[in-house]
Order: C-alpha cells, then structure tokens, then sequence
C-alpha cells in the first residue's frame, strides 16, 4: 500500500481497514499489540485525528505518563504500584497511537522522530530509578545485608549495557526483515555513512537540532552495524553492482532475498520479546508482588540469553547466505 493510499484510509474504509494500515507488517506485530495495543491505539488515533492533534503531541503525552509510572514503582504500597501499571498501559497506547497516526496521514517529522526514540529511553529510566529507589533500605535478596547503593549499581547494568542493546538490535533485526518484505519504502532501515552525510549537511546549514539527532543517530546506527558483520557483509554482496543485471542475476537475488525472509521470521518473536511487552509484564508482576529485584535480574539473566540465540542466529543465517554468493 503506498502512501495516498493510506491517507485515504484515514479518512475513510472500516475499522478492520484502517487497522491493518497501521500496521507495519503482519510478520513484525506481536501477538498482544494486534488484539490489544493496536485496536485501542487506533481508535485513540482517529478521536484525536478528529480534533486536529499532531502525533508529536501525543508522543509527548506519552513521555509525561510514562516517567509517571515509573514514579509509582518507587511506592512499595498496591494501589500505587496499580497505577503505575494503569500509566504505563497508556502510555503505551499513546506510543501506538503516535504511530499509527504517522503511518495513516503521513504526519512524520524530524521531531515526531527525535520524540519518539527519547519517549520510550525516558520511560524506562524512571522505571529503573524507581526501582533502584526502593531496593536501597531492603535486603538483598537471601541475605541480611541492604542493598544501598548496590541496587543503582544493578539497575544501571540492567538498563545500560544490557536493556539498551537488546533492544536496539531487536529494532535493528525488524528493521532488516521489514526492508528486505517491503523494500526501503517500507522500513527505516538507515546506516552509519547515509547518517553522517545528513548530519554534516545540517552541520553546514547551522541546523543545531538536526546535528544533535543525526549525530546520535548515525553513532546509533553505527553500534548495529559493528555488531553485526555477517549480515553486513550479505547485505554488501546483496547490492546489485550494475545499474542493469541479467536476468539469471536478479532471480538468484530474489531466491536469496526470500531465503533471508524464510530465515529472520521466525526470528521476529524474539524481537518482539526484547522491545517493550514483555519487559512491561514483567515489571508489572515483580512489582505488584513487591520483589522489584525480579526485573532487573530477569534483563540480565533471560533477556540475555534470548538476545545472544537471536544474533547468533541471525549471523549464521547471514553467513549461511553470503557462501551462497
């Protein structure tokens, strides 16, 4: 579906419709998003659609919600502990919402981007504050000693060197898949040089916002790209080298290109399972039970060991297909 066409769905075309336009793939959306966050996102999208609200604000909206949850899970009481599920459960919808909203008319902007990669960072932040916060007077867990400032200590790991490129490469691996389904059209698949050149360019134009995105950015796309050699040297080879190929050519391509995409499918669960639900789930349940401790372990334990099967199996698949050219 290209881009008029969406827009017309917007505006008009059943529920049913406009929800699989909101869509990014059918392969990329998770099982609870589908039947749960995305019918809700969307009627959220066309109430505020409705009234003229631009998806940054909503994206805005989210943020505020967000870190208000996470303010909730530093209170080791239920009912506060409840409402920060509620808040986190909206702001959720909020991020789904901004989303489909872009995707429907049209409405992205360089801020709506810059927005909607800090809102969700700024949402878990709070909640491994809050986290670290309340573990500080308790115990550790099985012993008599507190855990003080080693509660920041295990929250920071958690969040920094383990959460954060779990699930950038999750998004990375999405963003793959959807290109090689869609084509560029249809992904945000971006690289490290394209990035730089954007940004030297909003550089010489003296453009202070657009060189603080694309400088992180670009560095962003960067550390996906060194941890993933095997498919950067595929996608290299993949490239068509000649303006016009042959016909034998460009049917090995597309074998490869679907063999790629009968290989990453079955991957995308797991990049489901490192992006926002699951984490959300499991904060819910640790907190709830009051054992915070829960989240953070877990991120370091199963999340980790999830994220490693996912980039070795995504490197050998790679591997696997680059032999084959």
């Amino acid at each position: 579906m290209n881009i008029s066409q969406e827009h017309q769905r917007a505006h008009s075309g059943s529920f049913k419709e406009l929800l699989q336009a909101s869509f990014k793939s059918n392969d990329t959306e998770e099982w609870l998003d589908v039947h749960f966050t995305r019918p809700i996102g969307l009627m959220f999208a066309l109430f505020w659609n409705r009234l003229g609200v631009h998806p940054n604000a909503i994206t805005i909206l989210s943020i505020f919600l967000g870190v208000g949850a996470g303010w909730m899970f530093h209170y080791t009481d239920l009912a506060h502990n409840i409402l920060g599920v509620i808040l986190l459960m909206f702001a959720n919808f909020c991020d789904s919402t901004d989303g489909q909203m872009a995707r429907l008319t049209g409405k992205k902007t360089l801020i709506g981007r810059m927005l909607d990669g800090f809102s969700g960072d700024l949402w878990f932040f709070a909640i491994y504050a809050a986290i670290a916060w309340r573990l500080m007077p308790e115990n550790i867990p099985f012993t008599s000693v507190k855990c003080g400032i080693w509660s920041w200590v295990l929250c920071a790991v958690a969040g920094f060197v383990f959460h954060s490129r779990q699930s950038s490469l999750a998004d990375y691996y999405r963003q793959i898949h959807l290109f090689f389904l869609k084509g560029k059209d249809g992904s945000e698949l971006d690289n490290y040089e394209q990035q730089r050149d954007i940004f030297e360019h909003h550089k010489k134009n003296g453009d202070i916002l657009g060189q603080l995105f694309f400088y992180n950015y670009a560095n962003y796309c960067r550390s996906q790209e060194k941890r993933t050699p095997n498919f950067q040297a595929f996608f290299k080879s993949l490239s068509p080298d000649h303006s016009i190929e042959r016909g034998e050519k460009k049917a090995n391509r597309e074998a490869l290109r679907q063999k790629f995409l009968d290989g990453s499918r079955p991957l995308m669960p797991f990049t489901n399972i490192l992006t926002f639900n699951t984490r959300a789930i499991v904060v819910y349940i640790s907190c709830l039970i009051n054992q915070p401790w829960l989240y953070p372990v877990f991120e370091i334990t199963v999340m980790q060991v999830l994220y490693v099967y996912m980039h070795r199996r995504h490197e050998n698949l790679c591997k696997n297909l680059s032999q084959k050219l």
